[in-house]
């Protein structure tokens, strides 16, 4: 816990607490991703400076500071909830890494996705209906402009592994394993990296 409220201080923002307002049976609750997380992810190499993460479910923008302040890539987060939206746009005022990040309030199924962004985080913040939505609209934005794309999914459900095992247009690439930063031997502790194959 003190590394989480250390990271904070350090960042300049206040990320931690879990927040279930308008949660329902689609869009999940807050739940900030731990920063020993994202620590692994920020030192896996697949994000640098010259990327552009999208971080679906933003909440009050963690995932967005940490890595852009960590890689120095450029993060969009996307944010349904209003209040935890107001929430995000005052640590984005204080944000040491403030001027790398974007932040939009909007329906993740709705949202454009720009034709730069490259990277995609998702730590469970919506139904896997939400998430094949999702999943079409990245890919519409595709085939405006082809690149390589990446996506995370930390602490994947078995629907999402499902889905996503099932798509043909993504491969796993990699596993990261958070297990030994908590205790217990939880399967879902890890990071599924998966990649774009659309040809």
């Amino acid at each position: 816990m003190d590394n989480e409220l250390e990271w904070d201080k350090m960042l300049k923002v206040r990320t931690s607490g879990r927040d279930d307002t308008d949660a329902d049976q689609f869009r999940y609750p807050y739940e900030p991703t731990p920063y020993s997380v994202l620590e692994r992810l920020a030192n896996s190499g697949y994000i640098r400076k010259n990327n552009t993460l999208i971080d679906y479910g933003a909440g009050k923008g963690r995932v967005d500071f940490f890595l852009s302040y960590q890689t120095r890539c450029h993060s969009i987060g996307v944010e349904y909830n209003e209040r935890i939206f107001n929430t995000l746009q005052e640590n984005r005022s204080s944000a040491v890494s403030g001027r790398r990040t974007d932040f939009v309030q909007e329906d993740a199924a709705k949202y454009d996705v720009p034709e730069e962004a490259d990277r995609f985080y998702f730590f469970n913040p919506f139904s896997v209906e939400i998430l094949m939505s999702v999943i079409k609209r990245i890919r519409e934005s595709y085939y405006t402009d082809q690149r390589e794309m990446m996506f995370f999914f930390y602490y994947p459900s078995k629907e999402y592994l499902s889905y996503l095992n099932s798509d043909d247009g993504l491969v796993l690439m990699d596993e990261i394993s958070t297990a030994d930063l908590f205790e217990g031997n939880d399967e879902r502790e890890k990071i599924a990296v998966y990649k774009n194959i659309t040809n």
